[in-house]
């Protein structure tokens, strides 16, 4: 597995770290999936803070000047999805994380310890 992540990675994890996201999974699903390389999986624990968590991601990636390909769902929904081609953003409920159970669904991707990716170099 490459150890050179994606700057969309890098932006995402550091700004769900920063705004407390819990449970915070990397799955690398290049191997596995058509889709894209990398699910982060995040869960907030109110709809204002899955409107944070999202939010922030959003704002810290236009900072960073990474496209988005699509914005899905809303706070109130419980689940909101940042799409930026390599890398997608489930940020959950714990009810709906649990629900959909998508660490079991694509149980054959690999994980990535959210800890191993570094904080991004922005460039000016």
């Amino acid at each position: 597995m490459n150890t050179d992540y994606p700057l969309s990675l890098c932006v995402a994890i550091e700004s769900l770290k920063n705004r407390l996201a819990e449970d915070l999974k990397i799955l690398y699903v290049r191997d596995v999936s058509t889709i894209t390389n990398y699910f982060v999986l995040a869960t907030g624990t109110s709809s204002p803070h899955l409107h944070a968590l999202s939010e922030d991601v959003d704002i810290s990636r236009k900072e960073a000047r990474i496209k988005m390909t699509r914005k899905a769902g809303n706070a109130l929904s419980g689940w909101m999805v940042l799409d930026f081609g390599d890398v997608i953003v489930h940020v959950m409920t714990p009810e709906l994380r649990e629900f959909y159970a998508l660490e079991q669904l694509w149980s054959d991707a690999k994980t990535v310890d959210p800890e191993s990716v570094p904080a991004p170099v922005l460039k000016s």
